[in-house]
């Protein structure tokens, strides 16, 4: 795990190569803003959950170079001492804006805004990105699953096979987040206050000269929790049957009932069909079926569409490693330089045109209808522009002739302030309530937005002002 006090050295060495470049040229206390954006949405879904800002926080509110780090700084071949005490003695006051944790976002869309002095900002770039990335990645990777499961329980199960101790605790974290009820992660739950679930292995029933024997030890230790794994000879001719006979030769007469089954392995909807009938016909309609065998929300899906009688699902590796699209592309660009008290809007230009970015310093807003409180749009304008309140046309930015007038709506503005001159100005929330918030979040948009496939194209409306803006920086550059 990264300790607090190198979080500095949360960077690209280019960052401090640019930093030095900066210093040099005197214009290392020159006024920027970046913004970090995704450019689209993983899996080709309708949106994402953001997630991370806690450790942006973290990372700013720990941004301090030592000695430590100013001796390495040597050693990469930094010899301006006059640099190396700037960096020593410099201490973060940047102003940032961000959407909060478990928001709904869409690609394009300012996610974090930075302002301050270049150096500052760019020293921060891949440290921001780590905070930001890979928790809004699986966060909305676990939104997807749990959608999937349509109210089904959905339990994290992802830690051994996530790509380190950091990535098994955040995705974890961030599952919790989007919908999931616990994880098997004990530090999770440790860390969090996240409900943590776990109970046999297959080792344990392997010990025994019989299933049955191991079913019934198990049951004896943990009568609370008698949860059996059914899958590790014969999930019908042997799994089932013995834990329906520990059930009624032991729990039942002691007071207890099975809790649960799990199934690891086979036709998880024809095995669950089945099970579901003997447990039936054996009186424990009470007992759960649990699913579990590298699932994702495509298998989930399908299990739920063949009928599977299935109650609650455990998914690991696809899950925490977001196995079908395991990057998200989160960028952070310059979009605009103070010079002499004006904001000067700055533009990235490229031959593909989804790398072209929208300049200037801008707000994020949301309408929502008043009759239904469900989303209509997003709209993202220069932060000066006045946001009419009762009547507005908004049109697509890749199809400016497809437009549409909106009334009877609310506002709301999406980022919110974090930091102020270097001071953190945000109340940070606990696991629960960004869980609850998360819930909210996707309740307001329709469910066409949130569908595995081909889902409804939710709009992210530029203004005309910044549309206007974006064209006239485009034909500057190209003539």
């Amino acid at each position: 795990m990264i300790l607090k006090d190198d979080v500095v050295f949360l960077t690209d060495l280019y960052e401090f190569t640019m930093a030095y470049t900066f210093f040099k040229e005197q214009k290392h206390e020159e006024i920027v803003y970046f913004d970090m954006f995704a450019r689209k949405v993983p899996d080709s879904g309708g949106y994402m959950i953001f997630n991370g800002l806690y450790r942006l926080i973290e990372g700013i509110q720990n941004f301090k170079f030592e000695n430590k780090h100013i001796d390495y700084l040597r050693e990469c071949g930094f010899k301006d001492e006059d640099f190396l005490n700037y960096l020593k003695n410099m201490k973060i006051t940047l102003d940032i804006w961000a959407v909060e944790d478990g928001t709904v976002v869409f690609g394009n869309e300012p996610l974090v805004t930075v302002r301050g002095p270049i150096i500052q900002a760019q020293l921060i770039e891949t440290m921001l990105l780590l905070s930001i990335n890979y928790p809004t990645l699986i966060a909305t990777k676990a939104s997807r699953i749990v959608t999937a499961a349509r109210g089904r329980a959905v339990l994290e199960f992802g830690a051994r096979r996530a790509h380190g101790y950091d990535a098994s605790l955040e995705g974890a974290r961030s599952a919790i987040i989007a919908g999931c009820i616990g994880t098997s992660h004990t530090l999770a739950g440790a860390k969090y206050g996240a409900y943590v679930s776990g109970t046999m292995a297959h080792s344990y029933i392997q010990m025994y000269d019989t299933e049955y024997e191991a079913f019934l030890n198990f049951a004896k230790i943990n009568p609370d929790n008698a949860i059996f794994l059914v899958d590790t000879y014969d999930t019908l001719e042997s799994g089932v049957p013995n834990a329906i006979r520990v059930a009624k030769e032991y729990l039942i007469p002691n007071g207890y009932r099975l809790k649960s089954i799990r199934l690891d392995s086979g036709d998880l909807s024809y095995l669950s069909k089945e099970a579901r009938i003997m447990l039936d016909e054996a009186g424990l309609q009470d007992c759960k079926i649990m699913a579990s065998n590298s699932l994702d929300e495509y298998i989930i899906d399908d299990l739920i569409y063949q009928g599977a009688r299935i109650d609650q699902f455990g998914v690991g590796e696809k899950l925490i490693t977001s196995k079908s699209e395991p990057v998200l592309g989160g960028v952070y660009k310059l979009v605009a330089q103070e010079k002499d008290g004006k904001i000067i809007p700055k533009i990235k230009v490229s031959d593909n045109i989804e790398k072209i970015t929208n300049p200037g310093y801008k707000r994020l807003y949301r309408f929502y209808d008043r009759t239904t409180n469900k989303a209509i749009a997003d709209y993202i304008a220069l932060h000066d522009e006045e946001i009419p309140k009762d009547n507005l046309t908004i049109f697509d930015p890749q199809a400016p002739w497809k437009k549409q007038t909106i009334t009877n709506y609310d506002i709301r503005e999406l980022q919110v302030p974090i930091f102020k001159n270097g001071d953190c100005v945000y109340e940070s929330f606990s696991l629960y309530d960004i869980s609850v918030y998360a819930q909210k979040e996707r309740e307001s948009f329709w469910e066409e937005v949130k569908r595995l496939h081909y889902p409804h194209n939710y709009y992210v409306d530029l203004s005309q002002e910044l549309y206007d803006l974006k064209l006239e920086l485009l034909h500057e550059h190209a003539e």
